[in-house]
Order: structure tokens, then sequence, then C-alpha cells
């Protein structure tokens, strides 16, 4: 990552506040209250595996879903709520919206953002693009409406190799962007030509081979499970490398009964649902002590608690966080989002 985004980042660091720790009491009224204006506002409650366990399982609890950024997106498009509430950063409540321009979509809070996406400022990677005409234009997720609007292809981790192999059987050079750690990684897997922009997770760029290593001599038979936007060597020590949604099958499937687990800590609350009795160990980092921000937790994921959850339900405007999106740039926006999808399904088929 960039000085520039560095400084960027930590800009918006500084302004992140989580909420106060509420009581047994308060959580429960919190829970039952939410429930009840969900369904009196027609609304549903999609939340990201990254969330706090409490959010994800409201979610369950309500008919909603709990899932990575891929499966997010298709089923807030398809579920018939007039409304969707987001649980996550602010790139996917831009999808939702995105994709459905008829529904309203409010999130906890707008200011929880992503380090990938304040990385990567539109004018800037729209020059990149200009500067490389020939390679198709392929973007996480986790990126702003703007820069979505400017790529080929939008993409998620879960099919982010299939992708690049089938656009490198087309003869298509590739341009990546923005996190550099996963782009190497489909490359490395695929023997593509990609070009990388220079981003990176403040949590996955955290992990250190190192510290993996003491670790795993700690636990020999654990398992160690890594997402691709981690470092390189952190990556080369994996047994599987997957997105949220594999790392969980793998936990699942896999005869182990211990899992170094390198990827945000909120992934344990499904891990653990669907993978009872066995243990899940978080894989160290370069920080260390309470105050460390990126610790195995995005702060901004952090954000999404039940008070700004429920203040948000409780007010007819949302308490000014919805989501809007240009519609021009949404049209533009949607060409590269379907594709996605459609190729997604094109996986399962």
């Amino acid at each position: 990552m960039t000085a520039e985004a560095q400084a960027l980042v930590q800009a918006h660091l500084a302004k992140v506040v989580h909420e106060d720790s509420l009581s047994e009491e308060q959580r429960a009224s919190y829970r039952q209250r939410i429930k009840e204006l969900l369904r009196q506002r027609d609304a549903v409650l999609v939340a990201h595996y990254y969330t706090d366990p409490e959010i994800q399982s409201l979610a369950e609890e309500t008919g909603g879903c709990v899932s990575d950024s891929l499966e997010m997106a298709r089923f807030g498009k398809e579920h018939p709520a007039s409304t969707l509430i987001v649980a996550g950063v602010k790139f996917m409540g831009e999808t939702a919206k995105i994709l459905s321009p008829e529904k309203r979509v409010f999130m906890p809070t707008l200011e929880a953002t992503c380090s990938l996406d304040i990385g990567c400022p539109e004018d800037e990677f729209a020059d990149f693009c200009d500067q490389h005409p020939d390679r198709t234009v392929v973007v996480y997720a986790n990126t702003s409406a703007a820069v979505k609007a400017r790529a080929d292809w939008v993409v998620t981790s879960s099919i982010a190799v299939e992708l690049i192999e089938h656009l490198d059987r087309n003869g298509e050079k590739i341009l990546w962007a923005p996190d550099k750690h996963l782009g190497s990684y489909v490359r490395d897997k695929s023997g593509a030509d990609v070009l990388c922009w220079d981003g990176a997770c403040i949590v996955h760029e955290e992990f250190k081979a190192k510290g993996l290593q003491d670790l795993k001599a700690a636990y020999p038979d654990a398992a160690i499970l890594v997402h691709p936007e981690s470092p390189a060597p952190v990556v080369e020590m994996a047994d599987v490398v997957g997105s949220t949604s594999q790392l969980i099958k793998a936990a699942c499937e896999m005869d182990n009964d211990t899992f170094i687990v390198a990827t945000d800590k909120g992934i344990f609350y499904k891990m653990q649902q669907l993978a009872p009795g066995k243990t899940f160990l978080e894989a160290p980092t370069a920080g260390s002590g309470a105050t460390c921000r990126s610790c195995a937790h995005c702060p901004w994921m952090a954000m999404n608690g039940l008070q700004n959850m429920l203040a948000v339900l409780e007010d007819d405007n949302g308490m000014g966080q919805e989501i809007f999106v240009d519609s021009d740039l949404a049209d533009k926006a949607m060409v590269p989002l379907n594709r996605m999808l459609d190729f997604g399904k094109s996986l399962k088929s």
C-alpha cells in the first residue's frame, strides 16, 4: 500500500468509534426491538461473516443472511423485502443498492468502510487504467461504486482464480485492483498476465509467517486456513487457501480437530456453529496487545452494532445512514457486477 493510501487509512481509523458495552438485559431488549422493526418495515438483515457474532445470529434468527460478499449481493437482490439492512462495510451497501435500485438500503453506519476501498481512489485508478488500455480491468468487490463502474469485471475471492483462468484462456491480459496479495495469488495459481494495483487489507497484511510458524510448532496437528488477502509467506504455509465460505467449508470437512485461522476472527462464529467440538485459533499478527487496531478483526466491521442498527430502524429516514448511488454510475457498475453473478452461477451449474 502506498504511503498516501496508508495515511488515508490511518485518518479513517482515527475516527472509528465502537459501541460501549451493553448489559445482557440491554442486549436482549435491543434484539427484540430490532426483530419487531424488521417485520414492521418489511426489511431483511444481511450480514457479513466478519461482523460481530451477535449481529450474525440476529440475521439468522430473522430470516436474513450471513455470508460472504458474493452471496450477500445475490441474497439481497433476490429477497422480496423492500428494505435491506446491510451489516458490513460500505461497498457492500453500495453493491446492494446497485443490484436492487428499487429497494431502500441502509447500514448501521456509513462510516464503516474498507482499507482496500480507501486505498483505491477513483481518479488515480482511472489514470492507472488509462495507462494500460490493452488490459481487461478486474476489480475486487471491496471497492467503491465509481471504481466498479470503470471495470470490465467485478470479482470476489470465492471465484477469483476461476475467473482469471477463464479470461486467460481467452487470451486476455489483466489489470487487477486493489488487493496486491490476492492479485499475486491468482496470478500464481492461474499463470495469467496480471498487473496489480498496490493495495492491501489492514487486517490480513498483519499476519506474519514467523508467528504462524511458532504457533504451528505449538500445535503440530493443526491445519492452517488462510485467506488469500494475506501476504505470500503466510499463504505458502496454508493447508487451505480460500475465501471466507471456502475456509468455513474446509473447517467442516477436514479431519483435523484444531485449526489456525488467518482471517478476521468474526468468521469463528460460523466455524464454531458448523463444526462444533473443533478448536479454532487466531493466527498471530504483527501487532500485540489489546490496543492493536488491526489484530485479526476489522475495526470498521466492528462498528456494526445493536445500538446503531436499532437507531436506524426506529427513524423513518434511517438516521441518515441510507445508501444512495448516482443512477448513471449505478448503471455502469451494474454491468461488471452482473457478470460476476452470472459467472458465479455458471460455476455451480
